[in-house]
This record gives C-alpha cells, structure tokens and sequence, in this order.
C-alpha cells in the first residue's frame, strides 16, 4: 500500500464529528485510533491535564534517534474539532500525517530522538499544548525542535485564491498551492532546511519568520507551536494557511472529498525527508 493510500486510509477513520464534549464519542474513538497506530512503533503514553472538573490528555509516542541523548524534535498534531464540523482539513490531515511521521521514523531513525503528540482542546484555546509546554519548561527539557501539524490537504490552484493578514500579500504569491512554514527567529535555519527539502520533493513553499512570539501577527499564533514558542522554545508551524486558502474552515463541509490528497502526500514525503535529514 503507498503512502497516499495509507493517508486516506488514515482520514477515513479520523474523519467525522469529534468535538470533546458534544461529540464524545468521536473524539474518544479518534483518541482510540492514535493509540492503536501508535502502538505499532512503541509505548504509549498519555499527558493529562484537568480542565474544570474533567480530565484531558495528550497522547505521546517517543521514538529514539541515532544521537540517542540528543533533545528531542517534537512533532504535534491537534485531534478534537469544533462542533458540527468532521474536521478533516482541520485537523485529521494533521493527524494523518504524524501517523505515517510515526510509521517512517520507527523504521528509519532520524539523528535526533522524535516525540509524537496528539493535542486534546487545541479548538478551546490550545490547552493541550498550553499544559504540555509549560511542563516542558517548568521540568527544564531541552527541546531541538516543534513542529506543529496544522492541517495540510487544502491546495487551490486558483489565482487569488490565496489571502494573507494585512502586510503580507504583496510578500507571497495570490495561489494557494504551497505549504507554509511559520517560525519564531530562532528557527530561521529550520526554515530555510525544510522549505528546500519541500521543494526538492516538488512541493511548493513559502516561509515567514516572526518576532516576538508572533504577536505582531496574530494569525501566526492559531496552532500548538504557539505554547512552545510562549515559553521560550524553537517552534514552527506548517500548515495549508487554514481560513486564508480553505472556506470550509471549521463548516459543516471541511470533508474529506474537498481535499488534495496529492498536495498532502507530497507534504508528508517533504516533512520524512526535511526531518530525517537534519
């Protein structure tokens, strides 16, 4: 089976209404689903975190590196969605991804150890990765590198189909074919690395490095790498550019027939041969 096939394969599971608490049962078969993908590769771990009175969790897979002490590369992906929505740009693409990440890295270790998360209430306020991140800090664990996942399926062709915050538009092309990788300064170097490694494997893309935490563009700030970066860590988000590019953004209509499954099969090959070339 290829890699696109094993991606829908993925979405046709991940794929349906999963909001936390008015669609429990989706979110807690999607919960199911990373931990038995997961399990294929190694042990599984889960970070909990209360929110009122009900506990959340991230779900974790670490994987070793060749440089087996080496700080880990984190590689994030939110699992719940917002009401009324099957969420499958937003963010099963995400999911799916890390999943085959999960799949090639356990085969073929990188040089630095990689950890996979699925992100529980990314939808109410990034609360996974705000507790997850702050962990990190307060337990004083080095991290190279995080990658948040943020849906990556949604391709346009299309001039001007393509929108950008105010500032922007006349930086970056009008078409929304590219992949986006959105970092804090420290990270320039990781940008640069896996935007020509994107292109290599024939995937456009276009990179924007922000200052002071991105608050200048708040925009930049929609995902998990958003906690990482708020706590002093090197972060990058890569994504479709969401609600810039994608109208079904969090609709009744974000399915899985509205997506380019080739456009999310080259970003997958880019992020297998950017990390593992590190």
């Amino acid at each position: 089976m290829n890699l696109k096939q094993r991606l829908y394969n993925h979405l046709l599971e991940i794929v349906k209404e999963r909001e936390p608490y008015l669609n429990s049962a989706g979110h807690f078969f999607v919960q199911q689903y990373i931990n038995e993908q997961f399990k294929q590769y190694g042990k599984v771990s889960y970070h909990e975190f209360k929110i009122g009175e009900q506990t959340h969790k991230n779900i974790i897979l670490n994987l070793p590196g060749r440089q087996k002490k080496a700080a880990p590369i984190i590689i994030g992906a939110h699992y719940d969605a917002v009401p009324g929505c099957p969420g499958a740009d937003d963010n099963a693409t995400g999911v799916a991804v890390m999943l085959e990440l999960a799949r090639e890295f356990a085969a073929n270790p990188p040089k630095y150890p990689v950890q996979l998360i699925g992100f529980d209430l990314e939808e109410y306020g990034l609360l996974g990765s705000v507790a997850y991140a702050a962990e990190l800090k307060q337990n004083k664990q080095p991290v190279r590198l995080m990658l948040s996942l943020e849906m990556l399926g949604y391709c346009d062709n299309s001039p001007n189909s393509q929108s950008y915050p105010p500032g922007l538009k006349n930086l970056y092309p009008n078409i929304g074919n590219f992949i986006a990788l959105i970092g804090n300064l420290p990270t320039l170097p990781d940008l640069i690395h896996l935007g020509n490694n994107f292109r290599k494997m024939g995937t456009p893309c276009e990179w924007l490095p922000t200052p002071n935490r991105g608050l200048l563009i708040p925009q930049t700030r929609l995902s998990d790498h958003a906690p990482f970066w708020d706590n002093g860590y090197r972060a990058i988000m890569v994504t479709d550019t969401a609600f810039m590019r994608n109208p079904h953004y969090h609709q009744s209509t974000d399915t899985i027939d509205t997506l380019d499954l080739d456009f999310l099969t080259s970003v997958c090959e880019g992020l297998i041969q950017g990390i593992g070339s590190f």
